[in-house]
């Protein structure tokens, strides 16, 4: 639609399709809107916010820049832009997690816990439009993308740090950007969901080491038979402790479609570029199926082999 000055005017006409539009101008609550009936729907907009400059599309669209003239360029950074994207929504979603549960809030952190969930499904299927990218199509111009990786996604790091899969050594590469560093450094010294879980397994009466309570947040969690028999109480008496199981539930659910995160993007990437090196420098293939290896969660993956509960039916 193009716009004439309508400033002043009670009513416009312009042109569409042929046939004279009115447009009718009114003032609400100190902003300009408008007014017309275009294909029999009542359309009306305003001069103070629009669809384009709320979600500033025009920015958004011209923030794809190739550093190359090969054509699956641009599908190359679109896919990783919305990953980094999404990856924002779950870090914000994550801290409204964190706030439930320091508040013992369980039930209301439910369906933030389902929103990240369903945010993982929709980034586990965005590896299949990268997967379109023949082997040919990314060496014409993967040499220009130099040293540039997705090991070097902050924001990555950062949910991952939340999670629980703390390592300092990780966040030297961003040492030169001081504002990203320090916050990385902020997020590696504070409790992770997991260390959050446990403080609430606490306060909820359940005898956590004092060892998982009081650490190095900074540090890898490491596992405890303790807290696995208490997680093994609360799964073999889901009744009794129900909150707290579906809580749990949720919480292995995010581990869960990270891994299977993990396995796409490993398989997306041996099928581009086989046992290749990173072009960060790291062992491509081989250093992402290491990363499987990764729990955020530990105890509430290793008790399910552990637990047992009474046969249906059962009088002794």
């Amino acid at each position: 639609m193009n716009f004439i000055n309508l400033h002043n005017l009670q009513a416009a006409k312009f042109l569409q399709e042929g046939m004279m539009v009115d447009i009718k101008s009114s003032i609400e609550d100190g902003v300009e809107t408008f007014e017309a009936e275009i294909n029999g729907e009542k359309i009306r907009w305003d001069s103070g916010l629009t669809y384009n400059s709320h979600l500033k599309i025009e920015r958004l669209l011209s923030s794809q820049v190739p550093v190359s003239d090969k054509p699956d360029e641009i599908m190359f950074i679109i896919v990783h832009q919305s990953m980094e994207l999404w990856l924002k929504l779950c870090l914000h979603e994550l801290s409204i997690i964190l706030d439930h549960i320091k508040q013992d809030q369980i039930t209301r952190s439910f369906k933030t816990f389902d929103r990240i969930t369903a945010i993982q499904r929709h980034m586990i299927q965005s590896w299949e439009i990268l997967a379109t990218l023949t082997p040919h199509d990314f060496l014409t111009f993967r040499d220009y993308l130099r040293k540039a990786s997705g090991f070097q996604s902050y924001q990555y790091r950062e949910l991952e740090f939340l999670l629980g899969n703390k390592n300092e050594d990780l966040i030297i590469i961003h040492k030169e950007n001081k504002p990203i560093y320090k916050h990385l450094l902020k997020v590696l010294n504070t409790p992770s969901l997991y260390d959050e879980l446990l403080n609430l397994l606490s306060k909820k009466g359940f005898d956590v080491p004092s060892g998982a309570l009081k650490r190095d947040w900074s540090k890898p969690y490491e596992p405890s038979e303790a807290i696995e028999k208490i997680w093994r109480v609360i799964y073999e008496s889901p009744d009794k402790y129900w909150d707290l199981y579906m809580l749990a539930e949720r919480v292995t659910a995010i581990e869960y479609y990270f891994q299977e995160w993990r396995f796409k993007h490993m398989k997306t990437v041996s099928r581009v570029i086989g046992n290749k090196i990173g072009t960060g420098g790291s062992a491509g293939v081989n250093y992402l199926t290491k990363a499987l290896n990764l729990s955020f969660f530990p105890e509430l993956w290793s008790m399910r082999t552990m637990m047992v509960t009474d046969k249906p039916g059962s009088t002794f």
